[in-house]
């Protein structure tokens, strides 16, 4: 029985390209998780160049620290509409999507964290009067 848990706790080696989809906001977010190296492109350039906020790219990292997947994935994404903060929030939604495709172990720790819900928060339309 021992054995049998060690093996869950492993996680899981990905084949090939899982492609996900976040929102938030405005913000539509295009993300390829493929394993590598721990890069992350955002809109063909590196996140540090794209978000210069550090708080942004903390919150897109956020779902990676939560799985101690770091420096195993590379992530491509596209990323339109809205403001940064938006497209920040919808790259973490989108980055979690992916990594919940990976195994139930992933999913489960991004669910607990509130990464997998879709924060349905839009601007309100303009009242006049």
């Amino acid at each position: 029985m021992i054995e049998e848990n060690k093996e869950t706790t492993e996680q899981p080696i990905l084949q090939g390209v899982i492609w996900t989809t976040g929102r938030r906001k405005r913000s539509i977010a295009r993300v390829r998780l493929m394993s590598g190296n721990g890069e992350i492109q955002v809109n063909k350039k590196p996140l540090d160049e794209y978000f210069d906020r550090p708080t942004s790219r903390l919150i897109i990292r956020q779902p990676l620290k939560v799985t101690n997947l770091l420096d195993k994935y590379n992530i491509i994404a596209t990323v339109k509409g809205g403001g940064k903060s938006g497209q920040a929030g919808a790259l973490r939604h989108g980055i979690s999507r992916a990594l919940a495709k990976i195994g139930q172990e992933t999913k489960t720790s991004l669910k607990r964290k509130g990464f997998l819900t879709r924060d349905p928060r839009v601007k309100e339309r303009k009242k006049y009067g």
